[in-house]
């Protein structure tokens, strides 16, 4: 996997998948068109994330997460490779638990050798792995390396209350996801 090339290891990760019944091709196209601003849950886990920067001396620099790809990537991800109905990789690099999260603006050639204290490097993936009966599966996996010591202890503690609701974003992008292929397919 492409993920695999960017964070072989990794301090933390969160993995969830969905079956879908359509070609990699569709599933890969709908992926590319990923849109969470549908979901409310979404809109407020985002909108909580965000929140503790609005009363931040670096207010300033805070910009608004994205719900769809175009804006993941206005808000600091970055584009670390992709193979056409395979798999997706985006890349941020920040300090998750402070207020702004501190995102550093960085290029795909400078991820992998990024190793500045005080950070964590996050890989985010959809992979497509066509199954035997037609369908298509579907899985996301993050996973997030920290550059020293002092913040793998500071992440690991925000990751432990952070964690679930990763997880509920992971899945509701799943889900997004096979809701559009399924209505496409239906038309």
């Amino acid at each position: 996997m492409l993920i695999d090339d960017y964070l072989p290891r990794y301090d933390a990760f969160e993995k969830h998948s969905i079956a879908i019944t359509a070609l990699p091709e569709k599933v890969y196209a709908a992926a590319r068109k990923l849109d969470l601003s549908g979901s409310l849950l979404i809109r407020g886990l985002f909108f909580l994330r965000t929140f503790p920067a609005l009363f931040s001396s670096q207010r300033e620099t805070q910009s608004r997460l994205g719900l769809n790809l175009a804006g993941l990537l206005r808000s600091g991800f970055v584009l670390l490779e992709e193979k056409p109905g395979e798999e997706i990789v985006l890349g941020l690099v920040g300090k998750f638990w402070t207020a702004t999260g501190c995102i550093e603006n960085i290029s795909a050639s400078q991820f992998r050798d990024f190793t500045v204290a005080g950070f964590a490097k996050a890989a985010w993936n959809f992979s497509l792995h066509a199954q035997s009966n037609g369908a298509t599966q579907l899985t996301t996996e993050t996973r997030v390396l920290c550059t020293d010591e002092a913040s793998r202890k500071r992440f690991l503690r925000y990751w432990r209350f952070v964690r679930p609701f990763s997880g509920l974003v992971r899945i509701a992008a799943l889900r997004a996801i096979k809701r559009a292929v399924e209505r496409e397919m239906s038309v």
